[in-house]
């Protein structure tokens, strides 16, 4: 009996070890940098940061520099001139594209602008996302045509595969971040996504 109770705590300790390698390997996939800033304008915005963090992964992978090959810049991968209408609404201090490459500066203005997307779309998450990527005019002009619905319950219609992929993508990243940060509060908040899963699933409309 002993024996096999020593087999026990072996087996328990070698799998509690994996776990934590497995762990330790999610939090270098999926980082939380920039925290202080992060938490600050993510709290000011009435953003979760996890979701702040998955948007900044997929717009840039956290790193401040990039510039896109439409001249998006930084970590939220801003336009100079979505920055600049953003600041003058808010009052935020800007004076040119090179504030963009600050990632206080970046961070603030980009969950600036995601909240005004998520009031703007009634706090359906997935279609400001897709707003994020594809701009307001394209999606208010998908919604008019009918091509998706406001309620967001038929984002497999997307036009653009490219914000169909990003869409997706943001939402599984976002999940990750919760699962891996917030365990304690998984369940409660698993349900939040429930209007969204037959999305990610779907096969991406061509």
């Amino acid at each position: 009996m002993g024996k096999l109770i020593k087999i026990g705590m072996i087996l328990i300790l070698l799998l509690t070890s994996i776990w934590g390698i497995k762990e330790v390997a999610l939090k270098m996939n999926y980082p939380k940098k920039y925290e202080e800033y992060v938490e600050q304008y993510a709290r000011e915005n009435e953003l979760d940061p996890l979701l702040v963090y998955a948007i900044i992964k997929a717009e840039s992978n956290f790193k401040a520099d990039v510039v896109s090959s439409s001249k998006a810049i930084g970590l939220m991968q801003l336009l100079e001139s979505t920055a600049k209408e953003k600041a003058q609404k808010e009052e935020i201090p800007f004076e040119s594209a090179a504030d963009l490459y600050n990632p206080q500066k970046n961070i603030q203005l980009g969950c600036a602008y995601f909240a005004e997307l998520l009031e703007n779309y009634d706090g359906n998450l997935a279609i400001a996302i897709a707003a994020y990527n594809a701009g307001i005019g394209k999606v208010n002009t998908w919604i008019r045509e009918g091509t998706i619905q406001k309620d967001g319950s038929d984002l497999e219609n997307i036009p653009y595969k490219e914000t169909n992929t990003y869409v997706r993508k943001i939402i599984r990243d976002y999940e990750i971040y919760q699962k891996i940060y917030q365990k304690e509060n998984w369940n409660t908040r698993k349900k939040d996504f429930q209007f969204i899963k037959r999305f990610i699933k779907k096969k991406i409309r061509r």
